[in-house]
């Protein structure tokens, strides 16, 4: 399912996204929240591109190639709405992760609203979920920008300091009349 925004392009991935892939979820700067870290080589992100492609085949929703319209060739980034387990629960979880050079400009919020508005509207999920370490101010705002709330803390990485889990329920979503 293609997505757009007044500024973005959003495509499932696909195989051809691998070294993109790899280049952003790589790239030690993107990941300097991340406990497990960057992506180590190749192979690597193929498993992980395999494990997105095949959430496709499963659910009405997945990860995104993040384009700019303009561009709609150059990846920016990607992120997505993945079903994910928090505390034996499962968990409709929007994540993301842009290129450096895509920071500051407000595209990671823009994202979010898109994929909400996608969600709610049209997969007719309850709650989306989202998980942020808790010193990773900038994602923590553009959740919160998005409408998100955090309500709780979860050990979700072994060995690393708890993460903030926020949600955002479709009623409340709907009667705050959260940008779409």
């Amino acid at each position: 399912m293609q997505l757009f925004s007044s500024r973005l392009f959003l495509r499932p991935v696909e195989a051809r996204d691998l070294h993109t892939l790899f280049t952003i979820y790589g790239d030690p700067t993107t990941n300097m929240y991340n406990p497990a870290g960057p992506f180590p080589d190749l192979t690597f992100t193929e498993e992980v591109l395999a494990r997105w492609l095949a959430h496709w085949q499963s659910y009405p929703f997945g990860n995104w190639a993040i384009c700019l319209r303009e561009r709609s060739d150059e990846v920016i980034g990607f992120g997505g709405l993945t079903v994910r387990e928090f505390a034996g629960r499962p968990v409709n979880n929007l994540g993301y992760r842009l290129a450096k050079t895509a920071w500051g400009k407000g595209y990671a919020t823009e994202f979010a609203r898109t994929v909400i508005a996608y969600g709610f509207n049209h997969c007719q999920l309850p709650v989306i979920d989202a998980a942020v370490r808790e010193d990773h101010l900038a994602s923590q705002q553009v959740l919160e920008k998005a409408g998100l709330r955090c309500y709780d803390r979860i050990e979700d990485i072994p060995g690393a300091p708890a993460s903030l889990v926020y949600e955002l329920r479709a009623p409340h979503w709907r009667d705050q009349g959260t940008p779409r």
